[in-house]
C-alpha cells in the first residue's frame, strides 16, 4: 500500500511542503511515483520518517539525520536503541527543568523573586534579564516598549510556552533553509521573515517593516543578539537580518 504527500500529511501532522523539503535534501525520498509523477510512500517510507521525527523532537539538524540514517551499517532497531537512550537522557533533564520551572512559577505567584542560582536552575546559562536594564534604557519610553510590558505581564505558563516554541520553530526553519543554500532573498526565506514579523506582532508589540529591519540590523550589530541566531546555525543572523530586509522591500 502507498501514500500520497497529502495522506502523509494528514497522518504525521507535518506540511507538504515539509515533506517536499525533505526529499529535496535527500533525507526522506519516496520510494515511488504516481503515473502523473506524483510523490508515493509506502510502510518503509512511513518507518523511516518516524525515525527522522523522532531525531528532530531530539534537537537534531537535518543533515546530522540524513547521514545517521544513511549509515549502511545500523538497521533499523540499533536506530530506534540510539533513540531511546537519547530519549531517556533528555527525560531526566526535562523532568528536572519542569521541577525548576514549577518552582520558579510559585515564586512569582507568592511574589517573591529568583535569586540567581534558582533562575539558572530552570534557564541554564540564559539569563532572562540579562538585557532587561538595557532595554528600558534603550526604549523604556516609546511606545512599543510600554505595550510589550503591558502585554508580558498578563501571560501565564502556557502563553510562554507557546510563544517560546513558536520563536524557537521559526529559528529552527531560518536554520534549515540556509543549511539547503537558499538565497535569503528568495521567496522561502522572505515568507519565514514575515512569519517572524508577526510572531513579534502577536506576543510583544506591533512590529511594522520598518521596525523588523531595525531589528534585523541589531541582530548583526550587536554580538549578543548574534549569538542567540548563530546558536542556531554558525552565519544565521546575517542571512535573517538579509531576509528581513528583503521582506520589508516586497511589502513596499
Amino acid at each position: 500500500m502507498t501514500y500520497s504527500v497529502s495522506e502523509v500529511a494528514g497522518v504525521t501532522g507535518i506540511t507538504v511542503r515539509t515533506l517536499h523539503h525533505y526529499d529535496e535534501i535527500g533525507v526522506l525520498h519516496p520510494s515511488g511515483r504516481s503515473r502523473a509523477g506524483y510523490r508515493r510512500y509506502d510502510d518503509d517510507d512511513l518507518d523511516r520518517l518516524h525515525e527522522i521525527l523522532l531525531f528532530r523532537e531530539l534537537g537534531f539538524g537535518l543533515e546530522d539525520i540524513r547521514r545517521s540514517l544513511a549509515d549502511p551499517s545500523l538497521d533499523r532497531r540499533e536506530i530506534l536503541l540510539r533513540q531511546r537512550g537519547l530519549v531517556s537522557d533528555h527525560a531526566d533533564r526535562f523532568r528536572k527543568m519542569v521541577s525548576a520551572i514549577d518552582r520558579a512559577l510559585d515564586a512569582i505567584d507568592e511574589g517573591t523573586t529568583m535569586n540567581k542560582e534558582e533562575m539558572f536552575k530552570v534557564f541554564g546559562d540564559h539569563d532572562p534579564t540579562e538585557f532587561e536594564e538595557e532595554a528600558k534604557e534603550r526604549w523604556g519610553d516609546t511606545d512599543l516598549y510600554e505595550e510589550s510590558q503591558r502585554r508580558t505581564k498578563t501571560y501565564g505558563k502556557d502563553q510562554w510556552k507557546e510563544a517560546g516554541a513558536e520563536g524557537q520553530a521559526i529559528g529552527e526553519e531560518f536554520a534549515e533553509l540556509m543549511a539547503t543554500g537558499a538565497e535569503a532573498t528568495g521567496d522561502a526565506a522572505i515568507d519565514l521573515a514575515e512569519q517572524h514579523r508577526r510572531h513579534i506582532s502577536r506576543w510583544f508589540y506591533p512590529c511594522s517593516y520598518e521596525v523588523h529591519t531595525g531589528l534585523g540590523e541589531m541582530y548583526v550589530a550587536d554580538v549578543r543578539f548574534t549569538k542567540y541566531w548563530d546558536d542556531f546555525r554558525p552565519g544565521l543572523a546575517p542571512f535573517v537580518r538579509d531576509a528581513i530586509g528583503a521582506n520589508a522591500n516586497r511589502a513596499d
